[in-house]
């Protein structure tokens, strides 16, 4: 079976093309582009399961493209890593904010670039042996499966990484957890963030969650958790 279909967005033609070989030993159907204007009119033409984004790009920067695609629900669901030379907290802030699912630093690794990609596609997929399942905690429910969560009955969009501290948290209610903690179970060791990088994901998510945003509990000094409220699954 074929594998997933990666556009990689990158104006560096060396580095595009490394990136391309890499990957295509894997198995990834992949397309190339090297400006922010063709990855818009690439994604528009073509069904793409992961994004790799350059920032610093000619014209429509890294930066307006993952915005833009987040902000439509045609595309807001692909898959985004950010690959950059821009490495400075802040960017990395600004990247997570606009619903990016990884940030990855040049120089950087080929093999760990993959493992990240493996990653991200493998919390999209539900694992074969596990059932449909909902959890509901009073007026939030959220599909496990299909990557849906709803409030009051009314579904809001998640990223990907929401949708994983989310679903973390909501399922061991009353547990503390450090960022680190939270970081290592939604994003797996290899990942590096900040402590601000942590509190900009749940800040989005306790903004998403509107009414029901005090579910998410800080523990100062420590960490977060959900609220100790029983959920059922089902």
């Amino acid at each position: 079976m074929a594998k997933e279909k990666i556009l990689i967005v990158e104006d560096e033609e060396d580095i595009l093309e490394l990136i391309r070989y890499n990957l295509a030993k894997e198995g990834y159907q992949i397309d190339g582009v090297m400006s922010g204007e063709a990855a818009l009119r690439q994604i528009k033409r073509n069904t793409y399961n992961l994004l790799v984004l350059d920032l610093m790009l000619p014209g429509v920067d890294g930066l307006d493209v993952c915005k833009m695609l987040k902000r439509d629900p045609s595309t807001a669901e692909i898959p985004v890593i950010i690959l950059t030379a821009k490495g400075e907290e802040a960017d990395i802030v600004v990247g997570l904010e606009l619903g990016a699912d990884d940030y990855i630093t040049k120089p950087f690794s080929p093999r760990i670039l993959i493992a990240r990609i493996k990653a991200v596609l493998r919390r999209r997929q539900p694992q074969e042996h596990e059932h449909p399942a909902v959890i509901t905690v009073r007026d939030l429910q959220i599909d496990v499966v299909r990557y849906k969560v709803s409030v009051e009955g009314k579904p809001i969009q998640l990223t990907t990484t929401e949708f994983g501290i989310l679903l973390f948290l909501a399922k061991r209610p009353g547990w503390v957890f450090t960022r680190y903690q939270i970081v290592d179970a939604v994003k797996g060791e290899e990942y590096i963030v900040t402590d601000r990088a942590v509190d900009v994901q749940i800040a989005g998510l306790r903004k998403k969650l509107g009414p029901l945003s005090d579910y998410i509990e800080t523990v100062r000094g420590v960490g977060y958790r959900f609220k100790d409220e029983p959920y059922e699954q089902t």
